[in-house]
């Protein structure tokens, strides 16, 4: 029987919290800001999508539990060096202040350097996976999370401000900056559970429209909702002159591409066999944030 969502990300909270570190001999604050940066709540959609890859392709929970965390401790130090002033200059995340705001921005930069490698240390010693599985996750990850996928996007993201981008510079943008990390967790998932390269195909196929998918309806949220329920400043995007999926096909055209991509993802799984599972409802959950 396949867990209750609720039950899932309880075990990715306890699993995420026997990760990070309590207590060091040497970089107590460092430790104390780690935490805080990675125990910040959120909704967990990453690890949540890699436990319920690997369930839906035969997997045990367990066994991604590892891989989960280290997706979602990339995830965390993104957000960290997001949040800086060299960056996006953004004083609050998750309802509360961000990371350099309530650490220092040394601090800060040193959390996102600790909270990246963590990420490795945890999938390089997963128990689910067999050797090889390990050193292809660590080689997936890496490449999602690298010059190739977020952090080049992020890089194309700052280097893009004030211009107009197309809609396909825009879509090869998000791909990586936001996309890939979101792919790169429903393929994980899959690899844990040993899926076979039709099964890792569509594991891949299915994360890329969903990742796309989740962006799309971020710029929405961005115009059409407030900061208190983003937990993040709304208005953001437009303050900083961005390209976004509203700004170049209006508010009600990127709603309803939004839709269509994950009605396309809803197919894809469904020709799979994996319609009534918990990747299909977060699939649809990634998409369906618009108030």
């Amino acid at each position: 029987m396949t867990p209750e969502p609720d039950a899932v990300r309880a075990a990715v909270e306890e699993a995420l919290n026997g990760f990070l570190p309590s207590r060091s001999p040497i970089a107590q604050p460092l430790v104390d800001a780690m935490r805080y940066a990675a125990s910040g709540g959120g909704k967990r959609l990453r690890p949540m999508l890699a436990c319920a890859s690997c369930m839906a392709f035969g997997g045990r929970l367990e066994d991604a539990l590892a891989p989960a965390c280290a997706v979602e401790l990339i995830h965390a130090y993104s957000l960290v060096h997001d949040d800086l002033p060299a960056m996006d200059d953004d004083a609050l995340r998750r309802g509360r202040p961000s990371c350099h705001v309530a650490y220092g921005e040394a601090v800060a930069i040193l959390v996102g350097d600790a909270l990246q490698t963590l990420a490795f240390e945890v999938l390089a010693g997963a128990p689910g996976g067999s050797a090889v599985n390990r050193a292809a996750a660590v080689g997936l990850l890496a490449q999602a999370a690298g010059w190739q996928g977020m952090v080049g996007g992020q890089a194309f993201d700052m280097a893009s401000e004030g211009q107009r981008l197309g809609l396909a510079e825009l879509k090869a943008l998000h791909a990586a900056k936001t996309g890939a990390l979101l792919s790169a967790s429903v393929r994980l998932g899959a690899l844990f559970a040993n899926a076979t390269e039709e099964q890792m195909a569509t594991a891949k196929a299915f994360g890329d429209l969903i990742g796309l998918g989740f962006q799309i309806i971020d710029d929405v949220l961005d115009v059409t909702s407030d900061t208190a329920t983003l937990g993040k400043p709304a208005g953001s995007d437009q303050q900083a002159d961005k390209s976004t999926f509203v700004t170049l096909m209006s508010l009600e055209k990127a709603r309803r591409e939004a839709q269509a991509l994950a009605r396309e993802a809803s197919d894809l799984l469904q020709q799979a066999g994996l319609q009534d599972t918990l990747l299909a409802d977060l699939g649809r959950q990634a998409v369906d944030r618009v108030n």
